[in-house]
């Protein structure tokens, strides 16, 4: 989604209390490329309300695989399944927000090249980065320079931390969703989640279980709407929900090792 970074205020509207629990009714374990990553889709659904909504989780543990920030500077730009099988990804989600020139809105740095400076606006609440290996997300207020960061990107709004969903997003506008999380063990994931508003998907994503065993402590919401993308390689054809339109950059987990 192309954002004009004066209107980025706007868009944390006050969140309405949640009238039901979501719950989960069915998770499994998709086709994967190998066992550093498991696709997992999961199904929940709002008894109250009569929500449903399907997520697709690409998990990796420490040590098995890492993130990395693929930025596409110029025209023309391809689409994320041409990019995860150009990077020989793992798997991987469309970025961060940019502006209507395609510039990049708020902290961007890709093979250790910082492209665009952390930004102030509000929105933009959190900063998802690899250090020496390890994948973090920290607010954004907290983000700390350091030579040794590979790849990062600035997005928002944060969605659990603590494992807590984020009180005051906003609940009225339904999207196609992408996000990263951390389960604050090492390991971390790349999420998609078909139409649900920001705070319905904090309340999703804060589910004990819904990504597998372990709770996710920290979630950033990544660039969705129209630029929301989801691939997964596997053992034979990968899977993959594609963009409605072209993105700046993209967010890969790749193999250990890989810069």
């Amino acid at each position: 989604m192309k954002i004009f970074p004066h209107a980025l205020v706007f868009c944390l509207a006050t969140a309405s209390l949640a009238s039901a629990a979501w719950q989960i009714v069915g998770s499994e374990r998709r086709n994967s490329p190998n066992e550093a990553v498991e696709h997992r889709q999961t199904e929940v659904a709002n008894e109250a309300t009569g929500a449903r909504a399907t997520l697709h989780f690409a998990s990796f543990q420490p040590g098995a695989a890492n993130l990395m920030v693929i930025d596409q500077p110029t025209a023309p730009r391809g689409d994320l399944a041409a990019a995860m099988e150009r990077e020989h990804a793992l798997a991987g989600v469309n970025g961060g927000y940019f502006d209507p020139q395609d510039a990049p809105v708020g902290l961007l740095i890709s093979g250790g090249k910082r492209i665009a400076p952390l930004s102030s606006a509000r929105l933009l609440s959190g900063v998802l980065f690899t250090k020496a290996g390890r994948v973090e997300v920290v607010r954004a207020k907290r983000f700390e320079k350091n030579p040794r960061i590979d790849s990062a990107v600035q997005c928002g709004p944060l969605l659990v931390d603590g494992t807590k969903p984020v009180d005051g997003l906003n609940d009225t506008r339904s999207a196609r969703r992408t996000f990263a999380f951390v389960d604050g063990k090492g390991g971390g994931a790349l999420g998609y989640c078909s139409s649900v508003s920001l705070a319905q998907l904090a309340e999703i994503l804060a589910l004990p279980t819904v990504a597998g065993a372990r709770p996710i402590a920290r979630a950033l919401n990544l660039d969705g709407g129209s630029s929301s993308a989801f691939w997964v390689g596997g053992k034979g054809e990968p899977f993959s929900i594609s963009e409605f339109k072209t993105v700046r950059d993209f967010v890969a987990i790749v193999p250990r090792g890989t810069r």
